[in-house]
């Protein structure tokens, strides 16, 4: 590459570009779907779904900003807000007195099942049903690959 035009015009640049805008257009049109039916934002849907998975006794906060890719003071910022709301409750690890757990609510559990369903159906229409049939499960099993590769090399949030 020795110009702007052959950079721009690389096919390694344009597939991540391609990547990017997909993700930053579908999280838009699905985030915004989800806000407009449940009232919540895309994160604390995200938050939400973390702390589903994990279940019973909860997740300290610094599990849930890895899996968020957030700083302590991000996550924090969010769980206040979303404890504000009644979707979280913190309380103390029981072996650890330095750490909290974070747990659904009831509200948080309905929430969480009400938002995905919104969700779930905006996937299938937005995403899945776009994809050719017979390459969708393929699609998901290589962004699942990317994400992990990805995860695995950033370094650890404080």
């Amino acid at each position: 590459m020795s110009t702007a035009a052959q950079a721009a015009g690389d096919g390694r640049v344009l597939a991540f570009g391609h990547l990017l805008g997909a993700a930053a257009r579908l999280e838009h049109i699905l985030g915004r779907a989800v806000e407009e039916a449940c009232g919540i934002s895309h994160s604390v849907f995200e938050v939400l779904l973390v702390l589903g998975r994990a279940g019973r006794p909860g997740l300290p906060m610094r599990e849930i900003g890895r899996e968020r890719v957030l700083t302590t003071g991000g996550v924090t910022r969010l769980v206040d807000r979303m404890e504000a709301a009644g979707l979280v409750r913190r309380t103390q690890h029981p072996e650890d007195r330095r750490v909290q757990l974070v747990t659904l609510t009831e509200l948080g559990e309905q929430t969480c099942v009400r938002a995905a369903r919104v969700h779930a159906e905006n996937v299938q229409h937005y995403f899945l049903d776009r994809l050719p049939q017979a390459d969708r499960d393929r699609f998901v099993r290589d962004l699942r690959l990317l994400s992990r590769s990805a995860g695995e090399s950033l370094p650890r949030l404080r």
